[in-house]
């Protein structure tokens, strides 16, 4: 880089603060720099920055910039300011070559830096002049580039509150932070995290509020009218295209998960307003479809607000760049390899192949995709040196490594409703008989064809069906009427089937739950009438057989529920109306903002992509879940029918199922029907760390009604998530009022909760439990070999029963498609950022809160341990038994990889 020997300075003083600027430059002045390279300076003046009758000087110093006004009476301040940048992938950085940007950084005018003060001007009660100073780049090191300016900062300037930023570069860059030093009473820290756009792109300067947090009321005077227009700037006005660059935070239906335009069979109902109530998403302003009016259409690119997205920083969204290999090309790659999509595994040595010797891949399109699938999946595409081949050879579960049966036994089918994927959805059993609330006209009798005395032949002796339900003995896994509605229409796609499912369970002496029986119902269909059946664990071999297809379509029906409702719903979905609602109504400078920031990194990036590629019409959801094509719609149902703001708080959850009940002398104040329950044992003391956190945080900020009810950002935020965010659910009575700190505190934790604890409880063990696909089939392809068999199909079931469940079980190309996308989404990336592992640097400037976030970091390395005792101890036979997994899904932290353990702070994947 050419180095400038010269340094020059223009002075000039303003008489006037009406002066008009000169603008019009000398001749250039050209400077030698090594004797290899020249560059031209130019020397120009600039506005005041103060009022008449002051001296003012501005220095623009190539190589040695330098921003200075002074006043005639008092010796100025001189401050450093530090820029850190992070190079980027594809961004103004990266280039090996010299381009315009190169020379505009050899300039020193890369950005330019105005420093805003926090204090109105005494004299006139308006805005001070702002500081302004270009910066210059100084190093490039690991990953960052650093940039400098200085400046004499005025006695009387007062408190940086804020700093303008304007990118002089023709390509955005992102900036991590900006550091003033020299000042009497310490740094000032801006920390950024942002990526900045090129001024010709969008001319407006960009704001950064320092670190220092202000509730609406305490806002300095000087920073009131940014706040402000900050927020509307946020908000956008409703209109238009979204554009990549942009920082809009605005609200739509999901009317985007069909494609009408490319197949009638793509389309889609929206998802939103009275007849399918949904969450809102991020709007997009994409044009709407040819074909349907209501759908808006699909592009290669979804918006997300430019701060959303940090795909381009390296290293920083390991995971998501995963995620993308695998939807858009290794996936496509196994549907060229295998050619028949509907072909089944003909043995389970040809299951366990993918294990051993994996799938042949067919030779990529791009060199460079190549190699980035060699280099993003090493756990999944391996390199045959010798051809050149590559090969899909999946990582062996955990649970298939210690068990290779594990997957066969009732007792580990029972046990993973309390410590597997989906712990959200086993019920106690209150009343007798079960009965459904659907219309019977519709779907048949609405009382269950369990009945007490199959039920007492399965506990032989224990006790009644009443004494069980009374001494809260006796749970259900209830998917009778969610799924019922759907079976006629599921059954109308090919290659799938679906019943509607109640399992029961009974709770044994020993703290471990036992399968009883599995009614299937199928309502009258094409002129038929109502089918059910009920099975039971049996002692001859064609009911040992019947029961474990039964458990196969419960699996089916149990996967579904989890990936749509469990995970999709409850914490990806639910949790975006949160993170546009808090962007577009709480400051950045607001301290709720910043609490609540680390909880929704990545996560509409991560939603995003699910849109183009998962839950769309035709994605992997879709094509290998039940409920097939109509997923979506039943995600809708379960919103419906289920969600509630309220509920998403464990506590609230767990006695809402009966799983708990209220217990002022017990620990949380709660006492389980199930003792031995990892999954709510666990998450019990991981909600009560995080509120203890959330306490310690809101107390400080608000410590009184008043402060609540004055906080005009506040109660904003909480109408919009209710009115707008979740707005099809505004009426409804159970929300949480706001009105005290301690009503803050459980509605903060609760969304905190489903972001950290929640999504971590269903998503980090999904290839662990999900890898083998016989112990969570996704779909189930076969009808019971009993209902309406014609005499070859019964005949082929008794003669081989084994075949008859392989062609239950997702096809090759379902079970494969869907192994690879759970590896990834059950992956830690390098750099993940860890629920209470490092402090966020706004809150480590405050003492109180750093000492608070000590505390919360202690408590969550404590709760590492217990886990550790709980899992050794033999009398937990839930968590600690022969060939068992220990449960680790709500360990804080973990190693990189897929662990099983880990809560990071965000829905990250």
């Amino acid at each position: 880089m050419l180095k400038p020997q010269l340094s020059l300075r223009s002075q000039f003083s303003s008489s006037s603060s009406t002066q008009t600027p000169s603008f019009l430059l000398h001749k250039p002045l050209f400077l030698h720099g090594n004797g290899n390279s020249i560059t031209s300076l130019s020397i120009f003046s600039m506005p005041s920055f103060h009022r008449k009758n002051k001296n003012i000087r501005i220095a623009f110093v190539p190589g040695n910039i330098k921003a200075v006004a002074t006043s005639s009476t008092e010796k100025p301040t001189s401050v450093k300011a530090i820029v850190t940048v992070k190079l980027t992938v594809g961004g103004v950085l990266s280039s090996l070559g010299i381009d315009q940007d190169d020379i505009t950084d050899w300039l020193g005018k890369t950005l330019l830096l105005e420093l805003v003060s926090a204090e109105l001007d005494p004299k006139t009660g308006l805005e001070k002049e702002t500081i302004k100073g270009y910066a210059h780049r100084t190093s490039k090191d690991d990953g960052e580039v650093k940039y400098e300016s200085g400046f004499e900062v005025p006695a009387d300037f007062g408190e940086v509150g804020a700093i303008f930023v304007e990118n002089e570069h023709r390509q955005e860059m992102y900036l991590k932070d900006i550091i003033l030093n020299g000042f009497p009473n310490g740094p000032v820290n801006v920390t950024c995290d942002s990526w900045v756009h090129s001024k010709h792109d969008y001319p407006h300067k960009r704001i950064f509020f320092a670190n220092k947090s202000y509730l609406p009321s305490e806002t300095p005077e000087g920073l009131k009218r940014l706040r402000e227009e900050e927020l509307v700037t946020l908000r956008g006005n409703g209109e238009g295209e979204r554009k990549t660059h942009e920082r809009i935070y605005d609200y739509d239906v999901y009317n985007d998960i069909g494609n009408p335009d490319s197949s009638d069979d793509l389309k889609r109902p929206v998802l939103g307003g009275n007849e399918h109530p949904y969450p809102r998403r991020c709007r997009t302003g994409r044009p709407r479809s040819d074909k349907d009016p209501l759908s808006e259409k699909r592009s290669s690119n979804v918006y997300i607000p430019r701060d959303e997205s940090f795909s381009e920083v390296k290293q920083l969204t390991f995971s998501a760049k995963a995620l993308y290999s695998v939807l858009h090309a290794l996936v496509p790659s196994l549907e060229v390899a295998i050619v028949d999509g509907e072909l089944g595994f003909p043995y389970f040595t040809a299951i366990d192949k993918l294990f051993n010797e994996g799938v042949n891949l067919p030779p990529l399109n791009k060199a460079q995709n190549k190699v980035s699938l060699l280099n993003i999946l090493p756990r999944l595409v391996n390199s045959i040196t010798e051809s050149q081949d590559e090969v899909l050879r999946f990582e062996t579960p955990e649970t298939m490594d210690r068990d290779k049966f594990f997957w066969f036994r009732d007792e580990e089918f029972a046990r993973q409703t309390l410590a597997g994927l989906n712990p959200y959805s086993i019920r106690l059993v209150t009343e007798w008989p079960l009965k459904s609330k659907l219309d019977p006209k519709i779907y048949g009798p609405q009382e269950s064809a369990i009945t007490t005395e199959m039920i007492e032949r399965q506990i032989k002796g224990f006790c009644s069906v009443k004494e069980t339900i009374s001494q809260k003995k006796l749970y259900i896994l209830d998917y009778h009427d969610l799924f019922l509605p759907f079976v006629s229409k599921v059954r109308e796609i090919k290659g799938t089937t679906l019943y509607g499912s109640r399992t029961l369970f009974f709770l044994t002496p020993e703290g471990t739950l036992r399968p009883l029986a599995i009614e299937l119902t199928r309502p009258q269909i094409d002129g038929k009438p109502q089918w059910r059946e009920v099975f039971t664990p049996s002692w001859d071999a064609t009911g040992v057989w019947m029961w474990r297809l039964a458990k196969a379509h419960v699996l089916a029906h149990d996967s579904g529920y989890h990936q749509l409702v469990s995970h999709w719903l409850r914490t990806h979905c639910c949790t975006e109306p949160y993170i546009i609602a808090t962007n577009r109504q709480l400051s950045a400078m607001h301290p709720i903002y910043r609490l609540l920031l680390p909880h929704y990194r990545y996560t509409m990036e991560i939603n995003a992509l699910a849109r183009e590629a998962l839950i769309n019409a035709g994605g992997i959801i879709e094509s290998s879940f039940s409920p097939g094509k109509y997923s979506m719609e039943f995600s809708s149902v379960a919103y419906d029918q289920q969600w509630q703001f309220n509920l998403e708080a464990l506590p609230a959850d767990l006695l809402n199922r009966g799983l708990a009940v209220e217990d002022p002398t017990a620990p949380h104040g709660l006492k389980l029907t199930i003792e031995d329950y990892p999954f709510a044992n666990d998450g019990l003391l991981l909600w009560d760390t995080i509120k203890e956190w959330v306490s310690d945080f809101v107390n400080y900020y608000y410590p009184n009604p008043a402060a609540i009810e004055s906080d005009q950002e506040l109660h904003a935020w909480w109408t919009e998530i209710r009115t707008v965010g979740h707005g099809d659910k505004k009426d409804e009575s159970w929300w949480p009022v706001l009105n005290t700190p301690e009503d803050l505190i459980q509605i903060i934790t609760t969304i905190v909760w489903v972001t950290s604890g929640h999504h971590a409880a269903v998503n980090f063990g999904q290839y662990t439990y999900a890898g083998y696909f016989p112990n969570r089939p996704t779909i189930a392809r076969n009808n019971m070999p009993s209902e309406e068999p014609s005499e070859e199909f019964f005949t082929n079931f008794l003669r081989k029963p084994e075949g008859a469940l392989l062609q239950c079980f997702p096809s090759q190309l379902q079970a494969t498609r869907v192994m690879v996308v759970l590896d990834v989404l059950s992956n830690h990336s390098p750099d993940e950022e860890y629920l209470g592992e490092a402090i966020e640097p706004a809150w480590a400037e405050n003492p109180h809160i750093k000492a608070a976030f000590e505390r919360f970091n202690g408590r969550l390395k404590q709760l590492e341990g217990i886990i550790d005792e709980r899992n050794a101890n033999r009398d937990l036979k839930n968590r600690n038994g022969a060939g068992i997994v220990p449960y680790e899904l709500l360990k804080p932290f973990s190693e990189p990889g897929v662990t099983g353990k880990g809560v990071p702070y965000s829905i990250s994947i």
